[in-house]
């Protein structure tokens, strides 16, 4: 900034800067206690033939007394947690530092670490959630699958819908991450050499540049996936059936 009342200011930019990183507060802390209490709740997960994604894969043993979601939402929990594209998103929102482009971080700082320090260090397995969330998406996949089976037939409901589109909406999120693009096409010099590689980079750059687009899309409506089943599983709607 050109002089010494300007630098003491937050930011010289006259645009509404502080909504983007209020909403995305307010998005994510409203996810993030939404599905705290769907996944302590233990209850209204399945409505035959709909399974909530917040349990799948349904794991129910006698040796684990808890919600059998808490065995399986650490993946996909830390996967977003640690997406490149979100920790911008709550490092603005939540820590400001900076809560904008062109907008000095808030509160004093000793010195700057960056991710090389703990507790942000641990961002740095974000490759290994994305290994053990393509996992869980596969059964997601299956459960899409089954959302087509009832107990009369083959037949399309609401929430057939609703389940297939929400796998193929975590899937875009999936294969459009950061990590995924360096995983096809990662450590190459000659890309002409593995031309299998080179498309699948290809692809997977296309849909990265709206990587924010998807994470978004994929996030809310996973939520509203699992409300959907959870209200038709206690009997607060019917889920219509279109075939």
């Amino acid at each position: 900034m050109a002089n010494g009342t300007a630098s003491r200011t937050l930011t010289m930019r006259k645009d509404a800067w502080w909504v983007a990183p209020l909403v995305t507060g307010v998005v994510l802390g409203a996810f993030g206690i939404y599905s705290t209490w769907r996944a302590l709740s233990n209850q209204f997960y399945y409505t035959e033939p709909y399974l909530s994604p917040f349990y799948s894969p349904l794991i129910l043993s006698d040796w684990w007394p808890f919600s059998p979601a808490i065995l399986i939402l650490w993946a996909p929990l830390g996967f977003r947690a640690t997406c490149y594209y979100y920790r911008k998103a709550y490092y603005r929102a939540y820590f400001f530092s900076p809560p904008g482009c062109a907008v000095k971080p808030l509160g004093k700082r000793a010195s700057y670490t960056g991710e090389s320090s703990f507790p942000f260090i641990l961002q740095n397995v974000h490759r290994f959630f994305l290994y053990a969330s393509t996992v869980i998406l596969l059964f997601l996949w299956i459960d899409a699958y089954e959302a087509f089976f009832f107990q009369d037939g083959i037949g399309i409901g609401v929430g057939t819908i609703i389940i297939t589109v929400n796998a193929f909406l975590l899937s875009m999120y999936s294969f459009s991450c950061h990590s995924f693009r360096h995983l096809v096409g990662g450590k190459l010099d000659v890309f002409s050499r593995c031309p299998t590689r080179f498309r699948l980079w290809g692809a997977a750059s296309v849909h990265n540049e709206i990587h924010m687009t998807w994470a978004w899309m994929s996030l809310v409506f996973v939520a509203l996936t699992d409300l959907y089943v959870f209200l038709v599983a206690n009997g607060t709607i019917t889920d219509l059936r279109l075939i």
